[in-house]
């Protein structure tokens, strides 16, 4: 962990260790966290919910792969704009009071959605001013949120809570499509909307419920000129901290649009609907799940597991675009899940636990900023390319990037932390790995 905002030439860490105890599930053994927990898992289904509608929607309406980008693109572009000044907000505020304004917000656009689809007033720049104004309130909740983990269970659980925070999203990923699906073919889209709206409840009386005499408060940050600044100077001298973001920047811009892809592929590629495109969903939920599971059991957190799990990610991806049939393409996306999540929830509490307390959110502002506020750079490009080239071509460049990306920065991260590339032909030793240079100098 860094010392402080003036320790610019830290050196990187190849790994991140910290105490967890108690287990896969050891965090829900606070009270807090529970309430937090059991309030997300509801809100998230419904958020599950409404994006799959959402995309079907938005592709019944207009027949357009690009459409779908330009919607999760105006979505997630508040976080590229505004992103930082989320992270500035969350460091100032009360992040409870916070998330108590922001999770209402996010259910009155659910409802405001629900009622235009209900009456048949609904036009796709309807869908597309609600995803905007949806990603204005993600500005400020979204780091509020992550940094708010670290108050409810303390330094001691923070990478247990974070992986169960996943955990929680993909186990409501395996029920949201599935009963989007069901909505959708059966009553109508509006009633998933409105479902979506009404779970927000769950998260509000959770919050109301907690006991704030046993949180533990981080550092509120006073009002000052430069804050923004000085969170941008604070990343920027740490390798273990900028280059993590870059990976996630790459991967979740190019490789994470899958809305697009698992809507062209159901529609377009095997000939599909609403029921296949929900079913896609569900199997990389599953694999996301298992590799949020894996990662709470995990006790520390190596940047090598970063790299190599960005890698395979998108070797994957190239793998499914390559997929003959339906079954196989749907097998792939069970390990893409699983790996898509871990290079997720790797980066994310290496990054939260390199971060000092009173910096945590605004730098948690930055990652989203770069995972998510990428996003309208690379939807609408990934979404035209696999209209004019195939979604078959737009999945693979997808994982193209992926794969460069995670190998550019693991050599980066080996070159700060004086290691080199050792190749070993002998039996029975590891062919590949990174040495320091040092041995390597000893034994010429």
């Amino acid at each position: 962990m860094s010392t402080g905002p003036g320790a610019d030439s830290a050196p990187a860490p190849t790994s991140t260790h910290e105490s967890t105890t108690g287990g896969t599930f050891s965090s829900l053994k606070i009270r807090n966290y529970r309430l937090f927990a059991t309030g997300a898992v509801i809100s998230n289904t419904g958020t599950w919910m409404s994006r799959i509608t959402q995309d079907w929607l938005v592709l019944s309406l207009t027949g357009s792969a690009t459409a779908v980008g330009i919607t999760t693109a105006l979505q997630f572009l508040p976080m590229l704009l505004f992103g930082l000044y989320g992270g500035v907000i969350a460091d100032r505020l009360p992040k409870r009071q916070i998330l108590l304004v922001s999770q209402a917000m996010l259910g009155l656009c659910g409802i405001a959605l629900a009622v235009l689809t209900l009456t048949g007033a609904v036009e796709v720049w309807h869908v597309y001013l609600v995803a905007f104004l949806l990603g204005m309130v993600t500005v400020v909740d979204n780091p509020a949120r992550q940094s708010f983990v670290s108050e409810m269970v303390g330094p001691a659980q923070l990478r247990n809570a974070v992986s169960l925070n996943s955990a929680n999203f993909q186990s409501a990923r395996l029920i949201g499509p599935a009963v989007a699906g069901v909505l959708i073919t059966t009553v109508g889209s509006g009633w998933a909307f409105l479902l979506n709206g009404l779970s927000f409840l769950a998260p509000l009386i959770g919050l109301l419920m907690m006991r704030t005499n046993e949180l533990h408060p981080s550092v509120r940050v006073p009002r000052a000129k430069g804050q923004l600044r000085e969170g941008l100077r604070y990343v920027k001298g740490r390798p273990e901290l900028i280059w993590p973001i870059v990976l996630v920047g790459f991967v979740g811009t190019f490789g994470f649009n899958f809305p697009i892809w698992l809507t062209a592929f159901a529609d377009g590629v095997f000939d599909g609907g609403a029921g296949m495109y929900s079913f896609f969903n569900i199997l990389m939920a599953a694999g996301s799940l298992a590799g949020a599971l894996l990662s709470a059991r995990r006790r520390s957190t190596r940047l090598r597991m970063l790299v190599a799990a960005g890698t395979a990610f998108g070797l994957l991806e190239i793998a499914a675009s390559l997929s003959p049939s339906v079954w196989l393409f749907s097998l792939l996306l069970v390990p893409i899940g699983m790996l898509g999540l871990t290079t997720n929830i790797t980066a994310n509490t290496s990054v939260q636990m390199a971060a000092d307390p009173e910096m945590r959110g605004r730098v948690m502002s930055l990652y989203m900023m770069v995972f998510a506020g990428g996003t309208p750079v690379g939807a609408p490009i990934v979404g035209w390319i696999s209209d004019t080239y195939g979604a078959r071509v737009g999945f693979a460049s997808g994982g193209v990037i992926s794969v460069i990306a995670a190998l550019a920065v693991g050599f980066a991260l080996a070159r700060v932390g004086g290691l080199r590339l050792k190749v070993d032909l002998r039996p029975g030793r590891p062919h590949v790995r990174f040495v320091p240079r040092e041995r390597l100098t000893t034994a010429a």
